[in-house]
């Protein structure tokens, strides 16, 4: 099978002026680190992926492993992602590599499946990471409160494809009424964004000594709002992309003092070039992009204390069903779902079937319980996997059923785009079928990876791609060097 394709832009080192404050503050805490840390943000960001080992593999490495990372990988250049059609089928995730940590802390901590939240999600690197190196049947709620963001975080985690996945919108303080309900939370906290400065040229813009104290205030808030719905003997992840201590180090502090948390060491090698806390007393992981390859992180990993206690959980889902949630309305009854949809599914009694807002959802059973509770107390955007939305007497299938892991592709008819027809599906584009195809619904498929839908009316066919979704840029590469990814 033919690998996906892509391009290769020329990229430049960042020219930048820091501000003095920022000068002063870091050179007082690198020491004579500092010259080689400066030195490091005018230079360029290295580029990374992370594999769906769902959904992808490699035929061979598209560059050097990361080396934290089970399925990440360093690009020698940086491709155009947009027009890669594998990237918007959720094949693999582009992901800065100091980030992809995250599955270095949860293969050493947790080997049975949990209830996990990534507390500040969007655009969903973490929770894609969280979701691919969890053990199977774990269900992760990826929550955000900014709008825009969340859609975008809806958008990735359903191109990502797993059925285990629940995308809210929320404060953190909503989630008070899930006491002891998560087994894992991870905050990746609102900051300064310092080490974003190398890629981002407005983090620079908008930095400022008292933007670092409202961060670190609104961090604590945020921390203190969250930390009931964490079990007892709960693993709570902190991280940010900044490099001051008042975010970091600071705030660990501050959850071992007032709140109990006690902090665990992530194994690690030397050669990696992952830098220790700055403060006595913290166990933590500094990313420093003068050491690492990879931008500004900061992660720690505390366990609440106290033994775990399953009555709470227990408590929340013995919640009758029926009641109604904050807005006033009661959950939709399991609902029978048409045949021509559920049957699309590769193991469709694996789940259990809802309707919400005219729409068809699969929940996986075991957690059918937990989306009533989650449904009553929170937004939610997203939820297992979408089927179809009724339209008169029609059903039209959700984007979320092509792209969902769960899916049998052979109980859908398909058609194979070449490069130019899908990315003119993927910019919402008319494309033309072929004469043999049958009428109705039919896969977009490239090179094996499921796109979306399209009706196909014999002389026309109506393009189902997410208005939303659809590539905007109107330009189109005449030919386009290989990531070696192959659909399995």
């Amino acid at each position: 099978m033919p690998p996906c394709t892509k391009m290769f832009l020329t990229t430049y080192p960042i020219m930048m002026e820091l501000p003095a404050a920022f000068i002063d503050r870091t050179r007082r805490l690198l020491g004579s680190d500092y010259d080689r840390f400066e030195h490091a943000l005018g230079t360029e960001s290295p580029v990374s992926i992370r594999l769906n080992p769902a959904k992808s593999r490699l035929v061979e490495a598209p560059g050097e492993v990361v080396p934290w990372s089970q399925w990440g990988y360093y690009l020698p250049e940086r491709p155009a992602f947009t027009f890669d059609p594998c990237f918007h089928a959720g094949a693999y995730y582009v992901q800065e590599a100091a980030s992809m940590f995250l599955h270095r802390v949860i293969d050493q901590y947790i080997d049975t499946p949990v209830r996990y939240l990534d507390l500040c999600a969007a655009p969903g690197g973490k929770s894609t990471d969280a979701m691919a190196s969890l053990p199977a049947g774990s269900l992760v709620v990826s929550n955000e409160v900014v709008p825009n963001r969340a859609y975008i975080l809806a958008e990735n985690m359903v191109k990502w494809g797993s059925p285990y996945s629940i995308v809210t919108r929320n404060e953190a303080a909503d989630f008070a009424p899930l006491d002891g309900y998560f087994d894992v939370v991870a905050t990746d906290v609102p900051c300064s964004g310092e080490g974003m400065f190398r890629k981002d040229p407005n983090a620079i813009a908008e930095w400022s000594p008292a933007g670092v104290g409202r961060c670190a205030e609104r961090q604590r808030q945020i921390l203190t709002d969250i930390w009931p719905a964490l079990r007892p003997g709960g693993l709570l992840i902190y991280s940010t992309c900044t490099y001051n201590t008042e975010e970091n180090e600071e705030m660990v502090l501050f959850l071992m003092n007032q709140l109990g948390a006690i902090p665990l060491a992530v194994d690690t090698d030397p050669a990696w070039g992952i830098a220790p806390a700055l403060m006595p007393g913290v166990i933590a992981y500094r990313f420093m992009p003068h050491r690492t390859r990879g931008e500004g992180l900061f992660m720690a990993v505390l366990q609440k204390p106290g033994k775990p206690d399953d009555s709470l959980r227990a408590r929340l889902l013995d919640t009758p069903s029926g009641k109604r949630n904050k807005k006033g309305k009661a959950p939709a009854p399991a609902t029978s779902v048409p045949d021509e949809w559920r049957h699309r599914l590769a193991h469709p009694d694996n789940f259990d079937f809802v309707s919400r807002n005219d729409t068809f959802l699969a929940i996986p059973r075991e957690y059918r319980a937990d989306y009533q509770l989650l449904d009553r107390h929170l937004t939610l955007l997203h939820a297992g996997i979408a089927l179809a939305t009724a339209k008169g007497r029609d059903y039209i299938p959700h984007p979320s059923l092509a792209l969902s892991t769960a899916l049998d592709p052979e109980k859908s008819p398909r058609f194979e785009a070449d490069l130019a027809t899908a990315l003119a599906y993927l910019r919402r584009k008319s494309i033309v079928l072929p004469p043999n195809l049958p009428r109705g619904y039919l896969l977009v498929a490239y090179h094996g990876f499921p796109l979306g839908w399209v009706k196909n009316l014999g002389n026309r066919a109506n393009n189902l791609y997410p208005q939303e979704w659809r590539i905007r840029s109107g330009y189109t590469p005449d030919s386009l060097p290989t990531l070696p990814i192959e659909h399995l």
